[in-house]
């Protein structure tokens, strides 16, 4: 029973946690394209900028850091600046879901990794592990460029966050996260406008002017529907 009573006092405390709800849907979903359903044509993505961009492990790093920096700021907005949190989950509610149906619509490909690693380092394993567990595949547009984004723009909100040295933390670790895509031959730079296009688009969804008044206007109609 005491049990019982923490979760119904936690639900009560963090009414948006049925946001959160989200992420398993979008994780089925996904899952769903990337392994299971397999189109009969894909769409090979890919410019003759790629080969100008070579290969460099080192940025793993940010590509790994995208994981932490999504999470953390899920759990940060959550617990100390709710109504941040409502907009960052819908920017990622919006955006992701758009993926998945780009996903759908319009299977994409890319033949840009490395058959062999061109050095034998700690990096490179690490990118070789990336390359196990997620496909070639779903690349357009780029889930982490989405990702990133979704941290800056929560982050640019938060009142912990409002110091000239962590908005260039944040600005400069997004560029990282993006670069570390092409760098690292998991997307092509034409994935870029696409997921560019895509976050703008989110942005105004999720933050613009008049997004609240969207918003309130859909759950209306979700309510009278």
């Amino acid at each position: 029973m005491k049990i019982k009573k923490i979760f119904i006092s936690f639900f009560k405390r963090y009414p948006h946690w049925k946001l959160l709800l989200y992420w398993p849907l979008y994780g089925i979903a996904f899952e769903l394209l990337e392994w299971y359903i397999k189109p009969r044509v894909y769409h090979i993505m890919y410019s003759t900028l790629d080969d100008y961009i070579p290969f460099n492990e080192i940025f793993i790093i940010p590509y790994y850091y995208w994981f932490v920096a999504l999470i953390g700021i899920h759990v940060y907005t959550f617990f100390k600046e709710p109504e941040v949190f409502k907009k960052l989950m819908r920017f990622i509610i919006f955006t992701q879901t758009c993926a998945v149906i780009i996903f759908a619509v319009y299977p994409s490909v890319q033949f840009l990794r490395p058959d062999v690693m061109p050095r034998d380092n700690i990096f490179t394993d690490l990118v070789s592990y990336i390359y196990t567990i997620d496909t070639n595949t779903n690349v357009c547009p780029s889930l982490h460029v989405i990702g990133g984004v979704a941290v800056l723009l929560a982050a640019s909100k938060c009142k912990a966050f409002q110091t000239k040295s962590w908005r260039c933390f944040f600005v400069i670790s997004t560029l990282l996260i993006c670069l570390s895509t092409v760098f690292l031959k998991q997307h092509s730079i034409q994935d870029m406008p696409v997921s560019i296009l895509l976050c703008l688009l989110g942005y105004w969804v999720s933050y613009g002017k008049n997004s609240e008044l969207l918003n309130s206007k859909i759950r209306r109609k979700f309510r009278t529907a």
